[in-house]
């Protein structure tokens, strides 16, 4: 049977997809194609100008190639919410007008939704929950809360979830819900730019949280046995301070606490003291400060009233006058408001305003 010939033809003269496309310095990225003699009268076919010399650097605003960064863009004011702190439970809500984050999930989902309902905050604004570290006491209702409400995601390092699905009785099925997030790599959600930073703890992999929206920084560092050095850069940015004052050494050594349990939280890996959080915030305080949120103080070996009065009595040693964030005018004078989260209630919105 015979052959049909191929037929063959020149490629140069069919259209090319960026002939319309005048590259910079006059050079096309192909020959010029033939032109064809138009059959019909008419006007030619119009191509826009482009400029064949890049322009100058100075009016794009660029300086050594480098691109100027976007202004920030301006939130208001923040919303937070404690729905309770210290080893029985902690959870709280940081968000603005539109959008918000759980941090940590260890409250009963029951008593988050009934405070979000009474504060007028809507659930489905809530983008999903951060977790600090993988104890049971941050993250026993995560899968419960996702499950139900499927638009949140959980965010933590691949280590906390495993930590998670190790430690405790968790459906593996939080899985489909988990966005990996790791140490010093910043991530964003909505408004919020959040980054992880290492914190000295005995979970399995532990962070504390630099949140900033706009000019809004919100730092959480709780369950901390020493301040790291990473820990330090980033607190000392913070406009909102939640830092833990787990417990009065003077309690905890007479206490009733066995030998064991007592070493672990006086170690490099288990907690802050009262006296040990105010030397910090003595040290570090600047007027940028403006909210200190004592968290995770134990039930055993401290109270609010002790935990305030140490770390107020630290900060009036320099002359600063400390509010406690009650809103009354005497308070709102104050250089900084000093304020003790409950451990079992909520604490009502508090609504932080840069000055």
């Amino acid at each position: 049977m015979a052959r049909r010939k191929k037929t063959t033809f020149d490629t140069n003269f069919l259209p090319g997809l960026f002939d319309d496309l005048v590259l910079q310095e006059g050079v096309d990225a192909s020959p010029e194609p033939l032109k064809k003699k138009s059959t019909s009268p008419g006007r030619p076919r119009k191509i826009n100008d482009i400029p064949t010399t890049p322009p100058d650097k100075s009016e794009l605003g660029i300086v050594d190639g480098i691109e100027p960064l976007k202004p920030i863009k301006p939130v208001p004011q923040l919303r937070f919410i404690s729905f309770g702190s210290g080893s029985s439970g902690n959870c709280s809500y940081l968000g603005n007008e539109h959008f918000g984050i759980l941090i940590d999930a260890g409250v009963d989902p029951t008593k988050i939704y009934k405070e979000l309902e009474r504060n007028s905050i809507d659930i489905k604004t809530i983008g999903g929950i951060i977790l600090t570290h993988d104890h049971g006491d941050h993250v026993s209702y995560a899968y419960t809360i996702v499950r139900r409400n499927q638009h949140m995601r959980i965010y933590c390092t691949p280590a906390t979830l495993n930590g998670m699905l190790r430690r405790h009785n968790i459906s593996r099925r939080v899985k489909d819900y988990h966005q990996p997030i790791f140490q010093e790599f910043p991530f964003h959600l909505s408004d919020f730019v959040i980054t992880p930073f290492k914190v000295s703890h005995d979970g399995s992999d532990n962070v504390g949280f630099f949140i900033s929206a706009g000019e809004h920084k919100f730092v959480v560092a709780t369950d901390m046995g020493i301040i790291t050095d990473r820990a330090d850069y980033y607190m000392r940015q913070a406009n909102y301070l939640m830092i833990e004052s787990n417990y009065d050494l003077t309690m905890l050594q007479n206490g009733s606490y066995p030998e064991y349990l007592k070493a672990r939280i006086l170690g490099e890996r288990g907690h802050m003291n009262n006296e040990a959080t105010a030397a910090y915030l003595k040290k570090i305080f600047t007027p940028s400060l403006q909210y200190v949120f004592l968290c995770h103080l134990s039930h055993d070996n401290n109270t609010p009233t002790i935990a305030l009065a140490t770390i107020t009595n630290a900060l009036r040693e320099l002359n600063i006058s400390v509010g406690d964030g009650t809103g009354s005018i005497e308070s709102r004078n104050a250089s900084v408001q000093v304020m003790a989260l409950p451990r079992f209630d909520s604490t009502g919105v508090i609504v932080l305003r840069m000055p």
